[in-house]
């Protein structure tokens, strides 16, 4: 199998887990939470610091969740995640999305929470995510779509982060505007049975706004986003200072509000005849 990869523009410098860590199967897979049974065995695709992942195991209590992620160090924090809730049906592996190390028809959903975004080749990941999933299973995705980011006011300097964030991202081989893509590649992948819906976060609290302004102004500065922007001729140092500033701004602005756009799709795997 061709391995099709981008490179993931965020990193894992603690400004990105700290949003990761924020994320549970409440607020980012309520798409899919009504479809599971308690007996499921299901893989998490990505699962990063493992809380979506653990909130996955607490709905399946007779069955199974195993989380993988490229990146081994992140794979710790899950485990460690893990062992804290004192899960026993949760386990961690290191993985990579377009060769995944099961047999066929191994689980009864596969699950991914913004990672189509950042791979190169989406369409052979979920095939590759149907080919471990049982027949009748579902292949569920969820993804950002940062052309749908919506905020309020418009503060100097925001437009620049969004249009900067997508240049960056494509130049590493991802897809910034994934969410209003995943139905097509679903069907490009061979899926007949596809429902699609969306979902958004708000922040619009003065805490809410706090953290999600101050994460991206650290993620601006100090990630390899950052790193990825100046080293890729995308921006100056000069201009993520500007940047982080804008969003410090925002951060502090009584009226401030900000939607980020999902899709979501579920796709259910035929059945053998």
């Amino acid at each position: 199998m061709k391995h099709e990869t981008a490179v993931y523009t965020h990193g894992h410098h603690e400004s990105v887990l700290r949003s990761h860590r924020w994320r549970t199967a409440a607020n980012s897979a309520a798409y899919l939470v009504g479809e599971l049974l308690p007996h499921m065995r299901i893989l998490d695709v990505g699962c990063g610091p493992g809380t979506i992942t653990a909130g996955l195991a607490e709905l399946v209590p007779q069955g199974e969740v195993v989380g993988v992620d490229s990146e081994p160090g992140v794979v710790d924090q899950a485990r460690g995640e893990a062992e804290r809730r004192g899960l026993r049906n949760v386990a961690f592996a290191t993985a990579d999305v377009h060769a995944l190390d099961y047999p066929d028809a191994s689980f009864c959903v596969v699950h991914a929470h913004q990672v189509l975004q950042h791979v190169g080749d989406p369409v052979g990941a979920l095939r590759e995510m149907r080919r471990v999933t049982k027949p009748g299973g579902i292949v569920a995705a969820r993804d950002a779509d940062f052309g749908g980011m919506v905020w309020y006011p418009d503060v100097p300097g925001m437009d620049d982060w969004l249009d900067l964030y997508r240049r960056v991202a494509r130049a590493n081989g991802g897809a910034p505007d994934a969410g209003r893509r995943l139905h097509a590649w679903a069907r490009e992948a061979g899926f007949t049975d596809v429902r699609s819906s969306s979902s958004t976060w708000c922040y619009a609290s003065p805490e809410d706004r706090a953290w999600w302004s101050g994460l991206w102004a650290d993620r601006t500065l100090h990630s390899s986003y950052a790193r990825l922007a100046v080293d890729g001729g995308h921006a100056t140092q000069a201009d993520l200072e500007r940047i982080a500033g804008a969003w410090r701004e925002w951060g502090a602005r009584d009226d401030g509000w900000f939607s980020v756009l999902h899709g979501e799709i579920l796709c259910r795997v035929p059945r053998v005849p």
